[in-house]
Parts: structure tokens; C-alpha cells; sequence
């Protein structure tokens, strides 16, 4: 496993072209693009492994990555490496027509990349913008092209901007086109620049889109017919602090030491209460947390919910509860480095063992500042 301190030394200076062998030892998982089709239609250099270098190729020679701070540059030059990683596990070929396709890989590489990245020590910061950059590296060939989301074109950039930023996706997205031999890349180029442009009428060109207050934004996200210049009243509610994270990356402890005296609903509590074990009746335990939560909110009483949340579809199911009752909702993302993580999970009085926490890497989605009113990434906190 190679740290963060050895990945950089892979990014190459000016002029310079990157050690691809290196990059191979760094990532091995790359190795299975050499042998991985790509539709011929919109791929006709070929595998994946020769269309991630030449797009990275034709990430060096643009002026956006040239004339990047040292950060940025790193940042471009993962998210380009790394954009496709997830290809080789996502890869369907139609036994009739031999058509070749691969959905679903923007998000799993997203994924992908989050663990190889943090295994490295990347810093969470730069890390984050290269798995975000991966996950939306398509969107920015067809915003201005097609509805695919069923969302305009200005949803979808200041959703975009509020995340990452808006001039190296749309670099990433350029050298993805440039990067390959397809009939169409004269026009997709232009929906790139298309989508540049809008984001620069929009304000929101290498920052995120501002929004009258936190409300307007969340409702705003959540598909309110609002205008983000001009405040959404807010509903009374409670206000409600939902915990994020790996097992053992601090969250008791966090709650134990900055809510203290608030109620918690915690699946763990609900099994307990219940006086059952992990993995019994889970439908039960479930039913109950929900109860609890709703009870409390309600009668709009502050509180936690405790658990992991790790995927954006676990969070959704917590969010869309709250929200419907009005709640003010801050995030608490916690996060520990691979090796203080598994030696806390150790220590701890659990039957959750290292390799099963390991496992939980495949669902691993950081939220987003869209998600909720406030958002608290602590990180080694």
C-alpha cells in the first residue's frame, strides 16, 4: 500500500510524462482495465486501461491544469486516473447485439477511489474532491444536452458547485472527452462549455452557488419550487444532530462529550430495549427507532440519531423522515485514519470484527453540504 507521500511523486511535473508502471504498482486494481472492453461506438481506442492514458494525456495539456495550484494539479491528476476504476466490476456486454456497457461506475469508482485514497492518508479534503469529481465526471457531457436527472440544467450546476468545484470537473470531464475516439466528441466538447458557461452566469464558477439562508438551500435541493435568492419561511422543528461514520470513528464518544442530555435514537439502544441480539428481528428494532424519532419530533424535542449512515441511501431514509416533520438538521461526519480505525474497533467490546468493518467500504458515501442545514466534517477529531 502506497502512502500519500509516494502518490504524489506520481503526479508528474511540467513537461514530464507519468510513469504508467508506477501507477500500476500504486493502484493494481488498474490492471484489470488492461482487459476491460469499452463500447466501440463511443471508445474506439479500445480497453480502459489505454483510454484512462490518454486521458490523462490530454489532461496535461490543458491550459486549466497547467496553470493549477500544486493541490488542484494532484487533484485533476487522480480524479483522471482513478475515474474509471470501477469499470471492470460494472462491465455488461449484451449476449444478442454485443453491446458493451458499463452502468452505475461513475458512482461505484467514486466509492472505489474513497478507499484506496484513504488507505494512502490522502487529506481528507482533496481526497473528497477527487471521489466527488469521479462520481459526477459524466454529468457535465449531457446537462445541457438532456434531462437525464429530470432536473434543469441550473439545478444540476449549483447542485454540482455546492460540492466540488465547478472549473476541475469540467477539466476532468474535457480531458475524459479528449481522451478517447468517438464520433461525437466535437459535440459533447461544446455541452462542456456549455455547461462552463452556465455556471459562470450563475455565479457559481469556482464557488458554490449562494442561497439566502440554509433552508432555502436544503429545500431548494429537496425540490421546492423556491428561487435560492429569496428565504423560504421555515417551519418550526426540531432541531436534530444525525451522526455519520465508520464503526468505531467516535461517535459515542462525540455525543457523550457535545449532547449531553439530549435523547438518542440509536438501532443499538432499540436491540437492547428489546433484549435482542445483532442480526435478530431487525424489522422490530427498526420499527422502534422510528417510533422514538417520531415521538420526538413531534413534540419538536432536540435530539441525536446515532448510527452509521454510511451510504447516501441510509441517510436518505433518516432525512426524508425528518424533513417531513420540519427539522432543523445538522451532520456530524466523523472520520479516524485506516490504522487508528481498526485498532479502536479492536479495543472495543464488539462482535463487529476488523474484516466485516472492511466490508463496509463498499457503502461508503461522505454526505454532501446539500444534505442538511449544517454539516460538520471532523476528521481525526
Amino acid at each position: 500500500m502506497w502512502t500519500w507521500k509516494q502518490l504524489q511523486a506520481l503526479v508528474p511535473a511540467a513537461g514530464q510524462s507519468p510513469d504508467y508502471l508506477a501507477c500500476l504498482d500504486a493502484f493494481p486494481v488498474l490492471k484489470l482495465a488492461q482487459t476491460t472492453p469499452q463500447d466501440p461506438r463511443h471508445h474506439g481506442e479500445g480497453d480502459v486501461w489505454t483510454h484512462t492514458r490518454m486521458v490523462v494525456e490530454a489532461l496535461l495539456t490543458l491550459p486549466d491544469y497547467q496553470t493549477a495550484s500544486l493541490t488542484d494539479r494532484q487533484t485533476l491528476f487522480f480524479a483522471a486516473l482513478l475515474h474509471d476504476v470501477s469499470k471492470h466490476a460494472t462491465t455488461v456486454i449484451d449476449p444478442v447485439t454485443g453491446a458493451i456497457g458499463q452502468p452505475g461506475h461513475s458512482r461505484m469508482g467514486a466509492v472505489d477511489a474513497r478507499g484506496l485514497l484513504w488507505e494512502s492518508g490522502m487529506p481528507f479534503d482533496q481526497r473528497e474532491a477527487v471521489c466527488r469529481m469521479i462520481a459526477a465526471h459524466q454529468l457535465p457531457f449531457f446537462v445541457m444536452a438532456d434531462l437525464r436527472s429530470g432536473r434543469p440544467p441550473e439545478w444540476v450546476v449549483r447542485r454540482l458547485s455546492c460540492a466540488l468545484s465547478i472549473p476541475l470537473l469540467a477539466a476532468l470531464a474535457e480531458a475524459d472527452m479528449r481522451g478517447r475516439l468517438c464520433e461525437d466528441q466535437a459535440r459533447v466538447l461544446d455541452n462542456i462549455e456549455l455547461f462552463r458557461e452556465l455556471a459562470r452566469e450563475d455565479g457559481c464558477y469556482g464557488q458554490p452557488r449562494a442561497f439566502a439562508d440554509a433552508h432555502t438551500r436544503v429545500s431548494y435541493f429537496r425540490g421546492a419550487d423556491v428561487h435560492p435568492d429569496y428565504p423560504l419561511f421555515q417551519e418550526p422543528g426540531a432541531k436534530v444532530t444525525v451522526m455519520c461514520g465508520l464503526p468505531a470513528s467516535g461517535k459515542d464518544t462525540w455525543v457523550a462529550a457535545h449532547r449531553r442530555g439530549w435523547p438518542v435514537v440509536s438501532f443499538d439502544d432499540a436491540r437492547a430495549e428489546l433484549g435482542l441480539r445483532h442480526g435478530q428481528n431487525e424489522g422490530m428494532v427498526a420499527h422502534a427507532a422510528v417510533d422514538k424519532a417520531k415521538a420526538l419530533l413531534r413534540a419538536h424535542t432536540p435530539f441525536v440519531w446515532n448510527a452509521t449512515h454510511l451510504s447516501q441511501s441510509m441517510r436518505d431514509r433518516t432525512l426524508d423522515l425528518l424533513y417531513a416533520y420540519q427539522a432543523e438538521v445538522e451532520i456530524v461526519y466523523l472520520e479516524r485514519p485506516r490504522e487508528e480505525l481498526l485498532s479502536r474497533n479492536h479495543r472495543r467490546d464488539t462482535s463487529l470484527s476488523n474484516k466485516t468493518l472492511l466490508g463496509m467500504l463498499r457503502k461508503w458515501e461522505v454526505p454532501a453540504p446539500t444534505e442538511a442545514h449544517q454539516l460538520h466534517d471532523l476528521v481525526g477529531v
